[in-house]
């Protein structure tokens, strides 16, 4: 968390969540094919691994807020999951908790689809990333 993210009422902004979750996401699956320099290895090659010229796209967010995050200066606890793994789609569900109390403060889902980029149309997930996913299905 960062001092910037807390809004007026002192806890952290709604859409500084969803940056949190944004860099949950790229720290358990990489970075975007040709975003930014090499730097640490993600937990899953998942996003950097695609073919040239293909996208991971957010298609949905829901962000369910169970109790405010209070801002403190230790990072919040964020724990994900991979949801449903459909053909061309699947869902990571995100827990965000207090760091210090560890009390869920947030509970969310994103729905990513891989789009070809010059087509614009969704691409069938492929069986070696269904593979990679799959140990983390829950």
């Amino acid at each position: 968390m960062r001092w910037s993210d807390m809004d007026a009422y002192g806890h952290i902004n709604n859409v500084q969540i969803v940056r949190m979750l944004e860099e949950a996401r790229i720290a358990a699956f990489g970075p975007p094919r040709g975003a930014g320099l090499p730097g640490v290895e993600p937990k899953v090659s998942l996003f950097n691994d695609v073919e040239e010229g293909t996208m991971a796209l957010v298609v949905e967010h829901k962000v369910r807020y169970v109790r405010t995050l209070e801002y403190r200066n230790v990072p919040a606890v964020v724990q994900l999951w991979i949801g449903a793994v459909k053909g061309a789609s699947f869902d990571i569900h995100y827990l965000v908790q207090d760091p210090v109390t560890r009390e869920d403060c947030v509970k969310a889902t994103t729905h990513l689809a891989f789009v070809d980029e010059g087509t614009g149309r969704v691409l069938r997930l492929t069986p070696e990333q269904k593979e990679r996913l799959t140990p983390f299905v829950a």
